[in-house]
């Protein structure tokens, strides 16, 4: 079923922090940008001081969007920073946006999120937007004109209005039951499952709780591991944990031994049903190509299926610097895009391989002339070195090529043009991403090429629907001048990255070059609402890599990770460009793909055991090619530039460079050839087995049994465990676990007399705030929408919990029961082991007395 259409919605000015002058809050309801008088502008220039605006709808709806109008020119007083709240009631709103605003003319629209970490959409009635900064310094903050969007159906938002509050009740009673269960009210526990008919948890881990706690059966225990670790319930820990690369190189070569040779600036694309890998074109130093190759993975053979694909009908002609895509549907290949022989007016002998602003004064450091400082191609063509082409040659041809079927290696012109149609000019440098399930192709960005290299032309955003052959542009085309770019996620300029997250249908779309800056900005465009949200406007100061250019980023959904692979980075405009040799690989993990996630790199496997004669992996480079099989997990990469060359006079060439943090990017004089490259490689990202997992988790098990046969039997028996049974499932070469073994003796041998318990904790009240495998503390939970309750009931006189054993653990397990100490003990253990279940298999991460804001403190 079809979601209903977004609508603009109609509301009015609820209250607002105090204002400056006549600029009334109700001046935002109309927009009039030529009207400097038509705002709302708080009274206070104090940053410190909150200032805010409540908006009730007129209706409960579901809020997708908000608009924010602007006056006709950049202002001081514009709002910069903001944030925006929703909510049913104005008492209790949750954060939906956090983001910034440009100092232009230019309305801009973010996408408000309505749902929350579990999936559940939610409602909205009031929205409050708080401005945090404005452009200008000691400017009051001034908002012209508010605009906002969303779903009304009334069928659907009674539908979404039941779902969240029966999502909202399940949730508190799931951290009552927690609450319950951890002080030892078991009763009542029960009662509430057996009325509500909830499910805490998985059942083994409800398993795991009985023989653990209540019955300190330790063998059934170790047994719930195992049955835990064969139900994947320790998935999303494993993937969690920091992840190592294991680069392979492959040899495989056709039937005559050959495989493709050296090239940057190619393209590649993963049949990955059929483990087939397809690569086609480049610059291989000398001339473009277009020779198409297929690798099978299975049997690790290359397989030449066009020597030349301009000799073919319909075939594309040589390129670099263009992309391809591959249909799983249909099995065919998609290619647009190219910089080719005559295309980049620049001598010969400084062309390059590809992913370049190239051979253009804007741009000193493309690959194509690979260096710091070219020749332009506008003088080049001044001295007569090069004569421009007719402008038939800058036509966008989009090829087809089929890999099944009765047209199984037959090639079709879909267009002599795309520009013709509705589509991109020709670009290279660009990006191209494939929707399977829409049948739809994205092509983002990229330098345009029409000959006239004095000024720097960038295409836009377009998308293509394959199955009836039309071209949309979603965004225009913009020059270079940053004056005119509408829209800071649309500066798609070459060299960026982009990738498709399927399940949202959000591009995310990062780095590249304008003039001499590298970029790390990134950004998410909702593909259903065309809107964007500004996810960094600088990763490298949150923790990403470096600016970079020529980077190669691909995606696996499933997991929510971006693998990233460094190209050319530079720390200042007009600074030395160098190949990215310390950190090359990097992890991008992100929960939802409109919000920040987190930048990690990815070491290489045993670094400590790689020589000189064993590199462990590429070698830094860039203009190369990788594709990812997101259902082995394999990361392939193919060749590329390893930069500049020169002779050494003995007679053999080496690569100039690697002084400091990278290998600098040569040109002039002293360089006399690219070292490109036609090695191939395939990395996959090694985490903790399974198996590691479930030593761990026994580890703690086993840690608490010792404690106990400390206590109720003699030392001997004791430390006879220890050195058995315990030592047994402890890695001695992790730090960490073999301090806790140490420190279990040191527990043996001060053991008070009386054997009373020893706490593991001194805080029991609390939870300890859960860790991620690196020791970070996971993130809370978005359990709900409210953010606190307020506690108004006086404060007990006497200790409400005393983990005095329930009746019911008298009444279903019979036998003897652990006393006080030992429960709380246990429960702490039993809760560790919750660190290794997937969080839709356990209670919730927080406390019910950390959500309830028992000190009444705003």
């Amino acid at each position: 079923m079809d979601e209903p259409p977004t609508v603009p919605l109609r509301y009015h000015i609820a209250g607002c922090s105090e204002h400056s002058g006549k600029y009334a809050p109700e001046n935002i309801l109309e927009d009039n940008p030529l009207d400097q008088t038509s705002r709302w502008s708080g009274a206070y220039l104090s940053p410190n001081v909150k200032q805010w605006m409540l908006l009730r709808l007129q209706e409960v709806v579901v809020l997708k969007s908000i608009t924010f109008g602007k006056f006709h020119k950049p202002h001081p007083c514009n709002m910069k920073e903001f944030k925006v709240y929703v909510g049913l009631s104005e008492d209790n709103m949750a954060e939906v946006l956090h983001a910034a605003l440009r100092n232009d003319s230019v309305k801009e629209t973010f996408t408000i999120r309505h749902s929350n970490n579990a999936g559940i959409c939610f409602p909205t009635r009031y929205v409050k937007v708080v401005p945090l900064s404005a452009h200008g310094q000691s400017f009051h903050t001034s908002i012209w004109h508010i605009a906002l969007a969303g779903i009304i159906d009334p069928n659907l938002v009674e539908k979404v209005r039941a779902r969240h509050n029966e999502y909202r009740e399940t949730s508190v009673l799931r951290y009552v039951l927690k609450h319950l269960r951890q002080r030892r009210f078991l009763t009542p526990f029960a009662n509430i499952l057996s009325r509500s008919g909830l499910q805490l948890e998985h059942p083994i881990v409800s398993s795991m709780y009985e023989n653990l706690v209540l019955n300190g059966q330790w063998a059934a225990s170790e047994d719930t591991v195992h049955q835990a670790a064969s139900a994947s319930l320790f998935n999303a820990y494993r993937f969690s944990c920091q992840p190592h690369a294991q680069w392979t190189q492959l040899h495989g070569t056709d039937a005559d031994g050959d495989v493709p040779r050296r090239r940057g600036g190619h393209a590649m694309c993963m049949d990955e049903q059929n483990g087939l890998l397809y690569l086609f074109g480049g610059w291989d130093g000398q001339q473009n190509l277009d020779d198409l190759w297929v690798y099978d993975v299975h049997r690790d053979t290359w397989r030449m299926l066009s020597m030349a694909t301009s000799r073919e009908k319909n075939g594309p002609g040589p390129r670099a610097c263009h992309k391809m895509v591959f249909d799983a549907k249909t099995g065919a290949i998609y290619v647009l895009g190219r910089l080719g022989e005559g295309d980049a007016l620049e001598p010969t002998g400084t062309r390059g391989d590809g992913n370049a602003a190239a051979a253009t004064p804007a741009s000193s450091t493309s690959p194509r002339s690979s260096g710091n400082a070219t020749t332009s191609s506008a003088e080049t063509a001044r001295q007569g070195n090069v004569t421009p082409l007719p402008w038939t040659a800058y036509c966008s041809e989009f090829h087809r090529y089929h890999t099944r079927g009765l047209d199984e290696g037959k090639w079709d012109l879909l267009s002599f043009d795309t520009s013709a149609s509705g589509g991109p000019p020709l670009v290279f440098d660009h990006q191209m991403v494939m929707d399977c399930e829409a049948q739809t192709i994205y092509v983002s960005g990229g330098r345009v090429v029409d000959g006239d290299w004095e000024v720097s032309k960038y295409s836009g955003l377009y998308a293509y629907d394959i199955r009836t052959g039309l071209w949309q542009m979603l965004h225009a085309i913009w020059s270079v001048s940053p004056q005119t770019y509408p829209l800071a996620c649309t500066d798609l300029l070459p060299g960026h990255s982009m990738v498709l997250e399927p399940e949202s249908r959000t591009l995310l779309i990062f780095a590249g070059q304008r003039d001499e800056r590298y970029l790390s900005d990134m950004f998410a465009y909702h593909i259903p609402t065309g809107t964007v949200t500004e996810l960094f406007p600088n990763f490298t100061t949150a923790g990403g890599p470096d600016p970079c250019f020529t980077q190669r980023a691909v995606i696996d959904p499933t997991l929510r990770e971006i693998y990233l692979f460094c190209g050319l980075t530079r720390s200042q405009p007009g600074s030395l460009t160098v190949l990215e040799t310390e950190s090359p690989y990097w992890i991008y993990r992100y929960e939802r793909p409109d919000q920040p996630g987190t930048w990690s790199t990815i070491p290489s496997v045993d670094l400590s055991h790689i020589t000189e004669s064993d590199v462990g992996g590429p070698q830094a480079r860039y203009a190369h090619q990788v594709v990812y099989d997101a259902s082995a997990k394999v990361v392939y990469m193919h060749g590329g530039n390893n930069g500049i060359i020169k002779d050494d006079g003995s007679g053999g060439p080496h690569v100039e460079g690697d002084v400091g943090r990278g290998r600098p990017v040569m040109d002039g004089a002293d360089a006399t050839k690219e070292n490109r490259l036609d090695d191939f490689w395939k990395m996959a990202l090694k985490r903790p087995p399974v198996e590691d997992i479930v030593r761990k988790a026994i580890y703690e098990i086993r840690q608490q049994q010792f404690r106990e046969l400390c206590e109720d039997v003699p030392a001997v028996k004791a430390l006879a465990f220890l050195q058995a049974e315990v030592s047994s499932v402890v890695d001695h070469s992790n730090a960490e676990e073999a301090e806790a073994f140490r420190n279990l003796l040191a527990h043996l041998l001060s053991l008070p007399p009386d054997g009373t318990p020893a706490i593991i904790s001194t805080d029991q009240e609390k939870d300890a705030p859960m860790r991620s495998p690196n020791g970070t503390p996971i993130p809370r939970q978005d359990e709900g929408m409210a953010d606190t309750t307020r506690v108004e009931q006086p404060v007990p006189s006497r200790v409400a919990v005393t983990y005095a054993e329930d009746p019911l653990e008298e009444a279903k397990y019979g036998g003897s029961h652990p006393s006080p100490a030992r429960f709380k003990q246990r429960t702490q253990v039993f809760e560790r082991l919750l660190v290794f279940v997937n969080a839709d298999a356990k209670q919730p991460n927080r406390s019910l007395v950390d959500v309830i804001n028992a000190d009444g403190a705003e």
